[in-house]
């Protein structure tokens, strides 16, 4: 497991979520309307504006549409115009051995990362193939080491969880059965460990903060397109491209916001029924 430490808790700590950018091989290419590499480059350059000294970036996966080295090469690419490291997590339509093959990619594959007292745990629950997401034994049992650890390492006392797939059923009827498939060993795992302090991912684009299960739960919007929340079937909404940012504080609080572009035209086709 790779750990990497940054010590600073004089402020809360900047974290950046950045998720579900789906960008492909050409610049040019769209979803469903929406030039994804422009979208995402913009709420790249809104990040610069607004986060001159962020600590750390997570990107949580779907970070291409069509998973070729080209595009994983765009998003670093573009990535380097901010002066964090970042680390991810892939998605469904990612592939992982494409991402690893990525000198960028690889260098930012960390399972662990350490700022101040706090742990960020990424998870992968990929499933080559599939858009549901699985947690397996290793990714399971990651996750136990790394929760496990705050009770022996007097430097870690709060834990925050990422991964691609919602835990927590959609908030669509079409989205039910592509979350999470056994988020209850998930659950499971985070009830039995009271340094867990949210919850965060992407996957169902839109924009999330709530409490269940006795843990907060943070969705974040896609850089590009966005879902329609309480709908039955397939809809896009017309809020705006975003990214979330929290502070993480030394006694376990978090704040947290979605910032979205603004002045933008969200040209795409609302008469899509997938994507």
């Amino acid at each position: 497991m790779q750990t990497q430490k940054r010590d600073n808790q004089a402020r809360p700590l900047r974290l950046i979520q950045i998720t579900d950018t789906h960008l492909y091989r050409d610049p040019a290419g769209a979803l469903l309307g929406l030039k994804t590499q422009d979208s995402f480059a913009k709420v790249v350059d809104l990040i610069a504006s607004q986060q001159p000294d962020p600590d750390w970036i997570i990107a949580t996966g779907d970070i291409t549409q069509d998973s070729t080295p080209q595009a994983y090469q765009h998003f670093a690419d573009t990535m380097a115009r901010l002066p964090a490291p970042f680390c991810w997590i892939p998605g469904n339509h990612d592939n992982r051995e494409t991402m690893v093959s990525t000198p960028a990619f690889k260098a930012a594959f960390l399972e662990r990362v350490q700022l101040g007292n706090w742990q960020i745990i990424m998870l992968d629950t990929s499933v080559p193939g599939e858009v549901h997401g699985l947690l397996s034994e290793h990714e399971l049992a990651h996750l136990e080491k790394s929760l496990a650890s705050v009770a022996t390492d007097d430097s870690l006392q709060h834990s925050l969880v990422c991964l691609h797939h919602n835990p927590i059923p959609g908030t669509a009827g079409w989205m039910q059965d592509i979350g999470l498939h056994n988020a209850q060993a998930l659950l499971d795992i985070l009830a039995r460990y009271d340094s867990v302090r949210g919850v965060v991912y992407g996957h169902i684009h839109q924009t999330l903060d709530f409490e269940a299960h006795n843990l907060r739960f943070f969705c974040t919007p896609s850089t590009c397109i966005q879902f329609k929340p309480g709908v039955e079937d397939f809809a896009l909404d017309l809020r705006n491209p975003a990214y979330r940012w929290f502070d993480l504080h030394a006694d376990g609080r978090i704040d947290s916001q979605v910032e979205r572009l603004q002045a933008y035209t969200m040209d795409v086709d609302q008469s899509a029924g997938g994507y």
